[in-house]
């Protein structure tokens, strides 16, 4: 997971200043933050994050359409003995075909339903024979099922079926995001994982080298990594900002004043200590200094 990214919009340092804004001359209050309403502000901010979706959307989207692809079907081949999937009485020869609300088409989506149920118990449909059968599954780390790597299917979607696909995958990847870093901040997962602009250079140079598609794929995937990030309800970043509008909307007043610049400063401190860590987790990676 990488962060990055920033784009300054002429005028919203002020939002908080708004005897600043309030002394400038009228040229220079053209195209200001603070010059349009503010619901027009909240479409400013949220505008570069919608697009970081849409990319992400329009690249999956095309991926699915343009390019064939052998996915491995959700069919078990193995349940480990006494693992939560045997417990439940999962057999071998049945097909995942829904995990919660999440239906199942390949072992790719399995296995991010399944990571994004391991703190729950999980509801599974099985397909066995011609029956459907509804298993519970206590949550777990490791289910204990195994592939049948024989079973495989040459896909090609049509237009709408890859649209919402495409769709599909975009809320795939951000709901698996967001379960990663609540799983970082709980001490679940490593906050080694964490890693800034030269962790994207290196896996966009090792996709590139992989074949063009597979470089679209990282660009798609880095996007959402952004929006996700970019949407967190901290201060200076996108989700704060739009925050703070929600808030003066519901209240019908202007937040403003030494607390709230004190915040946003905080905020640009918390920012510049999160890239120094994500630098620094990238420094030892590569120059092996852990």
């Amino acid at each position: 997971m990488a962060l990055g990214g920033y784009v300054s919009i002429y005028g919203q340092e002020d939002m908080f200043n708004r005897k600043k804004y309030a002394r400038l001359p009228r040229k220079k209050k053209q195209g200001h933050y603070l010059s349009v309403p503010a619901w027009k502000q909240f479409i400013i901010i949220a505008a570069g994050v919608f697009m970081n979706f849409m990319l992400a959307w329009a690249i999956y989207s095309a991926d699915f359409m343009f390019r064939p692809k052998t996915v491995q079907l959700p069919i078990i081949c193995q349940v480990v003995r006494d693992s939560v999937a045997f417990n439940a009485g999962i057999k071998p020869g049945d097909t995942i075909v829904k995990i919660d609300k999440a239906h199942i088409t390949n072992w790719g989506e399995l296995i991010i339903a399944k990571e994004l149920a391991s703190k729950h118990s999980a509801d599974v449909v099985l397909l066995r024979g011609n029956d459907f059968i509804h298993v519970k599954l206590e949550p777990a780390k490791r289910w204990g099922l195994v592939a049948d790597g024989s079973k495989t299917e040459f896909r090609k979607k049509g237009f709408f079926s890859a649209i919402y696909s495409g769709l599909r995958e975009t809320y795939y990847q951000s709901k698996t995001l967001l379960t990663m870093l609540n799983q970082i901040i709980t001490g679940e997962r490593s906050s080694k994982q964490l890693g800034s602009f030269i962790t994207i250079a290196q896996v966009s140079g090792h996709a590139l080298e992989a074949g063009f598609f597979v470089f679209l794929s990282i660009i798609a995937l880095i996007s959402v990594n952004l929006a996700v990030i970019n949407l967190l309800p901290l201060p200076v970043l996108d989700g704060g900002y739009l925050l703070i509008l929600l808030i003066e909307a519901i209240i019908r007043k202007k937040l403003g004043g030494k607390a709230m610049e004190i915040t946003i400063l905080l905020g640009w401190v918390l920012i510049m200590l999160l890239f120094a860590f994500t630098m620094w987790n990238d420094l030892v990676r590569v120059f092996h200094l852990g």
